[in-house]
């Protein structure tokens, strides 16, 4: 079993300005069975989520003390059951100044892997469902959310335990939305972001684009982005940000220090650089797209000068090769027209 230790706090904070109720949980070790199922969707949520955060621990642990009190724990000096009593306190302190309402299952999960220690800390949200009683009434009642993850925070304990001082070790999960509940999680877990993902996504564009524009023939240069992107998708999917010395190899298994020796020579990155770009707009490297005026355009890239053309001077687009369904809308479109 993966999990070490696992135990969740019930926190209902429903009247402003009065104490937050807390009913936390035994600690559960090594739970198994449905525990781990739950948790593996958790971590499939967290992984899938768009726009995380990467930082580290904030400096000032008397405000931000959870990272004291995890070293503790990691070097036995408490109890996982300490740890989780002095963290479950201090979120019952933080809510009891918050003026929104709130009202959800604060877990921290342990998780031992093959290479690394992980912790998890996550909110996991209620969704409101119907049953019938025993009289056959129906009746409300609240289950868990296995669909919603806004906010969670991932350590890993290896890298932090290793800090070196350059390296992220926390991949935090804040969605917009979340209001002051939001902001008091971080409070709680102490997170400083230290990772500029907008930045990190035009360094990997524009390391990726001048590689592939020293391939010999434009079909070759495409297959560069098209495994660029495969390559951060499938990171994206794990969880994991893109290492410059993984996606090298990736990228030409024949030659895999290719890629990382132009970058460090050409584009001024470390051959050991580790990259958090944002999934999303990695996609630029496979399609083109525009949207604007009424109209929106969406194409992959391979097929400029294939099936689609374009005019520089007169800014046209030509398409070929229209696609069936579109076509079809468009042949009954001026069929009721005429």
């Amino acid at each position: 079993m993966s999990i070490k230790h696992l135990r969740t706090v019930f926190a209902s904070q429903l009247q402003p300005g009065q104490p937050a109720v807390t009913r936390p949980g035994t600690v559960l070790d090594e739970p198994g069975g449905d525990y781990e199922a739950l948790h593996k969707q958790m971590k499939r949520l967290f992984n899938s989520k768009p726009g995380k955060k990467y930082g580290r621990f904030s400096d000032d642990i008397g405000e931000c003390p959870f990272s004291a009190w995890l070293k503790d724990y990691l070097a036995q000096k408490q109890s996982f059951e300490s740890l989780t009593n002095r963290l479950f306190g201090q979120w019952q302190e933080l809510l009891n100044s918050s003026q929104d309402e709130h009202q959800g299952h604060l877990m921290l999960v342990h998780e031992a892997l093959a290479d690394s220690d992980v912790v998890y800390l996550l909110i996991v949200e209620s969704d409101s469902a119907l049953q019938f009683d025993a009289s056959q009434s129906l009746d409300a009642t609240d289950v868990l959310s296995l669909s919603r993850l806004n906010l969670a925070l991932r350590v890993e304990l290896d890298d932090w335990q290793e800090d070196t001082g350059r390296n992220t070790y926390l991949t935090l999960v804040h969605a917009r939305g979340t209001g002051e509940t939001g902001d008091l999680f971080l409070r709680l877990v102490g997170f400083t972001n230290q990772v500029d993902v907008e930045k990190e996504t035009a360094t990997f564009l524009d390391a990726v684009e001048a590689f592939a524009r020293q391939a010999d023939a434009p079909d070759e240069a495409g297959k560069v982005r098209a495994r660029a992107y495969e390559f951060c998708k499938e990171q994206h999917a794990l969880g994991e940000p893109v290492e410059v010395s993984a996606l090298s190899g990736y990228l030409d298994e024949d030659q895999p220090e290719r890629f990382r020796q132009f970058v460090s020579r050409d584009q001024e990155i470390p051959e050991d650089a580790v990259l958090h770009p944002d999934h999303r707009k990695v996609k630029k490297l496979v399609r083109i797209a525009g949207s604007g005026g009424g109209m929106s355009v969406s194409f992959s890239s391979d097929l400029v000068n294939q099936a689609i053309y374009y005019d520089r001077e007169q800014d046209a687009l030509t398409i070929t090769r229209l696609p069936k369904a579109l076509r079809e809308q468009l042949q009954r479109y001026l069929e009721d027209r005429q």
